[in-house]
């Protein structure tokens, strides 16, 4: 039942999430006022609020104006409902599935945003990088410092990409890169190498198909986070493979 019960929370957390992507790139509060629709600024019914339900039944159209409801809405939400219950079926501990919920929400949140923003606000990295500081402690006290180590060393490395690169790479990856590092400790370099694997691969094939042209940038955070997701479900796992393989285990 916990995982049930994990899945309708991760619905509502992505219900949120959407208010989030929607709101914090234009400087606005996530939390008031209440929910409105961007066409006709009616303020939406709470019956109209359900995660996917509402959806499904308004047949993706504002109540008042038909004004379309972007498809994006109803897929953070399924997408995170669906995360948060991989999570508790992964995880033991309170502490581990809270960090893995917190990592996630915040994940989500920025990889849409960077999508359709090109952003990575520090209103989302700021608050998501205390909570993973404080998560991890509670989660792993004896091995704490090694979060803040793994956080200042991603960062680090980012850093000095943006200054060799400074087109390729911006300030917000710098800062989503050291957040990593205080949820995941030294998985978050994995993080970093699946998100970077990832884009290449998109890339070359976008440009392959001809929906991007050569030299046109993609939103890395949104690779990173994938690449972060990859980490935190199989980190370990992925890890001792790669001993295997290499010889070194």
């Amino acid at each position: 039942m916990i995982v049930v019960w994990t899945i309708l929370l991760g619905l509502v957390v992505g219900s949120f999430l959407n208010v989030v992507v929607h709101r914090v790139p234009a400087g606005l509060s996530a939390v008031r006022p209440a929910s409105r629709c961007p066409g006709c600024g009616k303020p939406i019914l709470r019956r109209d609020n359900v995660p996917l339900v509402s959806y499904a039944l308004l047949r993706g159209r504002c109540r008042h104006c038909a004004e379309a409801i972007p498809v994006r809405y109803p897929l953070v939400e399924g997408l995170t409902g669906l995360l948060f219950g991989a999570a508790a079926f992964r995880f033991e501990g309170a502490g581990q599935l809270a960090l893995s919920l917190a990592l996630i929400s915040a994940l989500a949140a920025l990889a849409v945003t960077d999508l359709e923003h090109r952003l990575l606000p520090n209103a989302i990295v700021g608050p998501a990088s205390l909570a993973g500081l404080v998560l991890s402690f509670w989660g792993g006290p004896a091995a704490w410092w090694t979060y803040p180590l793994a956080a200042l060393a991603v960062a680090g490395f980012l850093f000095g990409l943006a200054a060799v690169y400074p087109g390729g790479m911006g300030m917000g990856d710098v800062k989503m890169g050291g957040m990593l590092g205080l949820f995941l400790g030294p998985y978050a370099a994995m993080a970093v190498f699946v998100g970077a694997l990832s884009g290449t691969v998109a890339y070359a094939a976008l440009v392959a198909v001809g929906r991007l042209e050569r030299g046109s940038a993609l939103p890395f955070g949104t690779f990173m986070a994938f690449g972060g997701l990859v980490a935190l479900f199989a980190g370990p796992q992925l890890w001792g493979l790669y001993l295997n393989l290499t010889g070194i285990a």
